[in-house]
C-alpha cells in the first residue's frame, strides 16, 4: 500500500488548523504594532527642530518645521499647539492615526508629545492600548 490513510489526513488538517488559529492573532498584533511606530517614529524626528525652534524664538516656535513630514500611511495629521505665553511654556503634538485602512487596535488613536520649556522634556502620552504602545511611552 502507498500514500496515506484519512486519519493521518485527517491529523495533519487539524494541526494546521490549531497552528493558524494561534499564528493569526499573533500576526494581527505584529501589523497593529508595525503601524503604530509611524507616529513615534515621525515625532521623534519633529523634537530636535522644534525644541531649537523654541529656544531661538519662545513666543513661535511650536509649529511644523520647513519640509517636516506631518502625515503617513497610517498617520492622518500631526498638530502643533502652543501653550502659555508669550514666551511659550510647553509645545503639544498630536499625531492621529488614520480612522480606514489600518488595523482596528490603531484606528482612529492618537499619540501626544508635550515639550514643556521651563525643564527641557519631553513626555508622550497615547490612546493607544497597552498591547501595541512601546514601552518608551
Amino acid at each position: 500500500q502507498k500514500g496515506f490513510t484519512l486519519i493521518e489526513l485527517m491529523i495533519v488538517v487539524a494541526i494546521i488548523g490549531i497552528l493558524a488559529a494561534v499564528a493569526i492573532p499573533a500576526y494581527q498584533d505584529y501589523i497593529a504594532k508595525a503601524q503604530a511606530t509611524e507616529a513615534f517614529s515621525l515625532l521623534d524626528g519633529l523634537k530636535t527642530p522644534i525644541a531649537e525652534a523654541i529656544s531661538q524664538d519662545s513666543t513661535a516656535g511650536c509649529s511644523s518645521p520647513a519640509g517636516a513630514v506631518t502625515g503617513g500611511k497610517y498617520l492622518a495629521t500631526i498638530g502643533f499647539t502652543a501653550a502659555g505665553g508669550p514666551p511659550i511654556t510647553s509645545c503639544q503634538l498630536l499625531a492621529t492615526y488614520n480612522a480606514a485602512n489600518v488595523s482596528a487596535k490603531v484606528s482612529a488613536q492618537t499619540v501626544s508629545i508635550l515639550y514643556d520649556v521651563t525643564a527641557g522634556s519631553w513626555v508622550c502620552t497615547t490612546s493607544l492600548p497597552a498591547a501595541v504602545k512601546p514601552k518608551a511611552c
